[in-house]
């Protein structure tokens, strides 16, 4: 016996519109049998779509499993040609329009071809009798304690339940105002929501995990997703702004719970996930999902609570597992470009990774994590595509910046360069690598185009009035080098900066202006240029950051450490001598002193590497017995003279810092030089 028709449903059948909707949709179902012909799929055909013209509720097509392809891996040259970023971005933008305009004719994916308009109410078919779920809330302090808390904070009530009670809980009301708009969404007059509507939802979502009471729940999300959209016809009004935060934060909150509860996905010990089993329930819930999932990506666009931003993307993390098999959906979540059907940009995970707030910008972080690390090579190979796009949008800026010298010598260029060095470092960390098993990781063939595009903007400019956007970029180097153990020739770029402010053209100013804090510093002041307080200060920084290059383990603990200082020691022997001189400018004698020291050093820690040497049995072209060696040798580096004078250097600098942070408390500190 069928359902009993609702008031809305009758008038809107002797408006004479449901003939219309029935032939539109048998029309609709011929386009899909002709279209589902020529794609020649292959297995079990799916039975076309039943309609039950009664209820005008669209039955869900079942996805077929079509086994993702297995992404190869790219080398650095492809990634350099950069060849498949622009295919990868109008496929992305295609897709993007797709699931924007709700087309599924394209046929690129079976799983994402659903009508984000449909009732999805074939899955009240998998209603549940609510009173097994008692012992299950019991234990949900330990399974979900975040939920649990916000439960005990906002609803404390629905936690204390009678399983026999069924009062408030009769869900059929909703479909006399609106529930099901599979028809409703088509009359002339929407229902508004209420709280009584989310208190009995939040009621059997709760105590039942009701399938029945999450499809209404996500029915009335998506009217708050579109709220406002002239082109859009929505199930539900919605009229107080607690209402509308209400129903957004239940939604967020109580539907990954529900969904774990009806379709369980495994952790795996690697830190990956397995998707939930195929099964009827979930292939039925699928698209209901993916529909929810797209509301919430076009719902990110359109917050501007930073709270409700930062639950929106911290929930929506949950529900990689039951997306991922939707490249549209990963690609949707991921891209940071705008959508071509929509004049405001859409946040996605990596926009806001790079602009909200602190918190919204971990949650980002975390799901972009969630998203790379828990999925298959394709997803990861996904994400790389995107870093590269970031880095190649750095190089860009560089080439472009051949007629406007300036144009990346600015705060945000300097940010952007620190930012993917120590990505790639954390990413591509040696130790980690030997934990792993050796196992590179897939973002290590990021380093050369980036170390290439910081290279390019050191050399870009090269007067002294700029050399603290060179050290910084420098720093962000030196990071990389030490963390990832690749060789970075930083010595090219600090060594003329030494050999300048020794032997310089003109003699440098007296000033009584303060030491610059090259920190918060790119680009010197006009007041600072020439002036010897300004070379004192960046030959200082130059010969720590040079020392701290020569004492890393890439270049230290390589056995060829003696031969890789030969042209250092030359170049600065000459310049103090030159100094000395006074042939042209002059230097201060404290400038000449730190550099000689360091020169010492240098002399005193190849000698330290050629006696361990002695005892070497094997020839250069022995690989592992090198690589052998230089392990042992990178254990000792602390030892070495350079190491030793390294040590005492960032103590001074540590020193110096909590003065000047006491100096800038208030209290009486007199900063003297050491």
């Amino acid at each position: 016996m069928g359902k009993r028709a609702s008031k809305q449903t009758k008038k809107f059948a002797a408006s004479g519109q449901l003939k219309k909707v029935i032939q539109a949709r048998h029309k609709h179902q011929q386009i899909r049998k002709r279209i589902q012909g020529k794609r020649g799929t292959k297995g079990d055909k799916v039975p076309p779509e039943e309609v039950d013209f009664e209820d005008e509720e669209d039955e869900i097509e079942a996805p077929t499993n079509a086994t993702a392809k297995k992404s190869k891996g790219m080398s650095v040259d492809e990634l350099l040609n950069a060849d498949f970023m622009g295919e990868s971005d109008d496929d992305e933008n295609a897709d993007v329009s797709d699931m924007a305009d709700g087309d599924s004719d394209d046929g690129n994916e079976s799983e994402d071809d659903f009508d984000d308009d449909a009732s999805f109410a074939s899955v009240d078919d998998f209603e549940e009798d609510g009173k097994n779920h008692l012992a299950e809330l019991s234990k949900l302090a330990e399974k979900d304690p975040e939920f649990f808390k916000y439960l005990q904070e906002n609803d404390q009530e629905l936690l204390n339940f009678d399983p026999n009670d069924t009062g408030g809980m009769d869900l059929d009301e909703d479909d006399e105002e609106g529930g099901d708009y599979g028809v409703d969404m088509e009359s002339e007059k929407t229902s508004t929501l209420t709280s009584a509507h989310l208190r009995r939802w939040q009621k059997a979502l709760l105590e039942q995990r009701s399938l029945r009471a999450l499809r209404k729940l996500l029915i009335a999300f998506r009217a708050a997703a579109h709220l406002n959209e002239d082109d859009q016809v929505l199930a539900w009004s919605i009229d107080s702004s607690s209402v509308y935060n209400k129903l957004v934060t239940t939604t967020l909150r109580y539907t990954p719970v529900v969904l774990e509860h009806h379709a369980p996905y495994k952790i795996l010990p690697n830190g990956k996930f397995k998707p939930p089993t195929q099964t009827h329930k979930f292939k039925t819930l699928q698209k209901l999902i993916l529909s929810y999932f797209h509301n919430i990506v076009h719902l990110l666009s359109q917050l501007t609570d930073n709270e409700l931003l930062q639950l929106a993307v911290a929930e929506s993390a949950k529900l990689i597992p039951y997306i991922v098999s939707s490249r549209k959906a990963v690609k949707l979540y991921l891209k940071a470009s705008h959508l071509r059907t929509s004049n405001e940009g859409q946040k996605k995970c990596l926009e806001l990774w790079s602009s909200a707030q602190d918190n919204i910008r971990i949650a980002a972080f975390l799901a972009i994590r969630k998203l790379a690390s828990g999925t298959d090579e394709s997803i990861m190979d996904n994400v790389l595509k995107h870093a590269f796009g970031y880095i190649r949008q750095l190089a860009i800026h560089l080439r472009n910046s051949m007629k406007i010298k300036t144009k990346v010598y600015n705060w945000q260029y300097v940010h952007c360069i620190d930012f993917w060095s120590i990505v790639l470092a954390r990413a591509c960390d040696s130790r980690t690598q030997v934990e792993n098993g050796n196992k590179e990781s897939d973002l290590k063939p990021l380093i050369y185009p980036l170390v290439q595009v910081c290279l390019g903007a050191i050399k870009l400019i090269s007067t002294s009035r700029f050399y603290p956007f060179h050290l910084h970029i420098i720093r962000s180097l030196l990071h990389l080098t030490k963390r990832t153990d690749t060789y970075i020739p930083l010595s090219p770029y600090l060594v003329p900066i030494l050999t300048t402010i020794l032997a310089p053209t003109s003699r440098p100013k007296s000033s009584t202006l303060r030491p610059l804090d090259f920190e918060v510093q790119i680009r010197a002041p006009q007041q600072y240029v020439r002036t010897r307080v300004y070379y004192e200060g960046v030959l200082e920084e130059s010969a720590y950051l040079l020392t701290e290059w020569l004492a890393s383990p890439t270049v230290q603990g390589s056995i060829s450490f003696p031969e890789i200082v030969v042209p250092l020691v030359v170049l600065l022997r000459k310049a103090l001598k030159a100094a000395r001189s006074g042939s042209s400018g002059s230097s201060s004698g404290k400038d000449q002193g730190v550099v000689k020291v360091l020169v010492e050093r240098i002399e005193e820690s190849a000698k330290w590497v050629e006696q361990r040497r002695k005892s070497v049995s094997f020839s250069p072209g022995q690989f592992k017995e090198v690589e052998s060696w230089e392990r042992e040798l990178r254990d000792k580096i602390e030892d070495s003279p350079l190491g030793k004078y390294l040590k005492v250097q960032k103590k001074l600098r540590e020193k110096r810092r909590k003065l000047v942070e006491k100096a800038r408390e208030g209290e009486d500190e007199i900063l003297d030089d050491d």
